[in-house]
């Protein structure tokens, strides 16, 4: 098992929540004792659906002070980095794949005093990471290919995240190394057992009837 740095975060996500009580969902997580809410972001181009934008930030905001994990799936994201930090995100995550300047990137989020995130989809090796590591606060590993909730972990994909944990003890970086797609109480495990600790959820929090206990569970 690769050791790991950071406390286990649960971070479930609310595109598996009912669109129609957006709130009641932040409740939920709040009370499980889950340390984040990851808020996908998406735009119907880098991948094929839409879902919501700041403004939905903006409001919750005002109802909580949960840790905002917001994951942007979009073309050019440096677009939106200024708008979501100013409605109340507290991480901003955003695609390799989609920023050539993903460096600059990184530290106009960190910038804002925001914790600072990169993602990479399952055809992406870990080691186009190599020289922005340094200025991430989050790697986030997709275990699916982004778009829809509810879909089967690509289980080779959880290589990354020991690849990642290795280069983290190596370098003596801190960044945390999130996992996302197809989570779910078994393969969180497996997931941990790679240096994963941060663990995006989204059916499998949302369909469970002891939130709380599953929480635990995975923190334990």
């Amino acid at each position: 098992m690769i050791s790991k740095m950071n406390k286990i975060i649960v971070s479930p996500s609310l595109l598996s929540a009912d669109f129609a009580d957006f709130q009641g969902a932040v409740s939920q997580i709040e009370a499980s004792g889950a340390g984040w809410v990851h808020m996908d972001v998406m735009d119907g181009s880098f991948v094929p659906n839409l879902t919501f934008g700041p403004q939905l930030v903006r409001d919750l905001r005002r109802k909580t002070k949960a840790f905002f994990d917001v994951h942007l799936m979009v073309v050019q994201p440096e677009r939106f980095i200024h708008e979501f930090a100013e409605a109340g995100a507290d991480a901003i995550t955003f695609h390799h794949e989609a920023e050539i300047h993903s460096q600059k990137y990184l530290e106009e989020i960190r910038s804002f005093g925001l914790k600072s995130g990169i993602a990479i989809v399952p055809s992406t090796p870990c080691s186009a990471l190599e020289e922005i590591l340094p200025f991430a606060d989050i790697v986030l590993i997709m275990t699916v290919n982004p778009g829809f909730g509810g879909q089967t972990i690509i289980p080779h994909c959880l290589e990354k995240a020991g690849k990642l944990a290795k280069i983290r003890e190596k370098e003596g970086y801190s960044f945390r190394i999130s996992v996302d797609g197809g989570i779910n109480e078994q393969t969180a495990e497996t997931a941990k057992g790679k240096g994963a600790d941060v663990l995006v959820m989204g059916s499998a929090f949302f369909h469970d009837t002891d939130k709380s206990g599953l929480v635990r569970r995975l923190q334990g």
